[in-house]
């Protein structure tokens, strides 16, 4: 595909001319092969620094969801590792259940599971533990 190609003339200073110049001495460079890489270079920097002003609020917005999301996660995980710690020191040396003991066992769950839908519905506990989305919005 044949391009064309509009003249343009325009001024440089001295230093960036004689610079301009030793670049063109080169076998097989033009100053017109170093001013359009240059120039398409530079353009297309700018085009990136576009890219970053549009979608960086949005992706820096995202990086807080994120990060609330890990602390909230990893808040979870510490309350279910206690949990779990805890239960099993508690039944470390209990002899197995029988029929009305794992009755027992699957009621307190089910109530459990209740307490926790509650708790949900309210903002639970990790509501609690976790600053307020205002508060990372400021950090």
């Amino acid at each position: 595909m044949n391009t064309r190609r509009i003249r343009h003339q325009f001024y440089l200073p001295d230093d960036l001319s004689r610079r301009l110049d030793m670049l063109a001495a080169a076998p097989g460079a033009s100053k017109t092969a170093i001013l359009t890489d240059a120039l398409k270079d530079w353009l297309d920097r700018k085009a990136g620094n576009e890219l970053d002003q549009r979608f960086g609020p949005r992706l820096d917005r995202q990086s807080r969801i994120s990060a609330r999301i890990e602390r909230k996660l990893d808040a979870v995980t510490e309350l279910v590792g206690v949990f779990v710690q805890h239960q099993l020191t508690l039944v470390a040396h209990q002899p197995t259940f029988d029929e009305p003991t794992a009755l027992s066992g699957r009621q307190r769950y089910a109530a459990l599971l209740d307490l926790v839908e509650q708790r949900i519905a309210k903002g639970g506990v990790i509501a609690r533990l976790m600053p307020p989305s205002g508060e990372d919005a400021k950090r």
